[in-house]
């Protein structure tokens, strides 16, 4: 599938997504890849996020993130200075299928942002 994007012009958007989901396969992952026990990756790299209303209870393993200067907070595996994942090799399954799909709606709105702006390097501030 030939895609329609380039993550390599994007300052990790995908990254700033409060709630990036790991699994216990991805845990175990990220522990060979530090070279930890699996209980010390998941109390290191990640943390419970737990929601609960009258429709909804909803209780998930996720990434932990660190204060950014261009969104609010981004995945702690971002390079902030590079805008390039650290743990490429070992990401989460999630960040392994995004955007699932040939086209990625963000890179398309930051180009023509880009394009509008003249400024290739243009990034839109909340």
């Amino acid at each position: 599938m030939s895609v329609k994007y380039d993550c390599a012009k994007c300052p990790g958007y995908c990254c700033s997504y409060p709630r990036i989901v790991v699994t216990n396969k991805d845990v175990k992952r990220l522990a060979q890849h530090f070279d930890v026990s699996e209980k010390e990756a998941a109390k290191r790299f990640t943390r419970v996020y737990r929601f609960d209303s009258e429709d909804e209870h909803i209780e998930e393993r996720i990434l932990k993130h660190s204060p950014d200067k261009v969104y609010k907070s981004v995945c702690s595996f971002l390079d902030q200075g590079k805008r390039r994942c650290t743990i490429y090799s070992a990401r989460p399954s999630v960040c392994r299928e995004y955007p699932d799909g040939k086209t990625c709606g963000y890179y398309s709105f930051l180009k023509f942002e880009r394009k509008q702006q003249g400024d290739k390097d243009f990034i839109p501030s909340a």
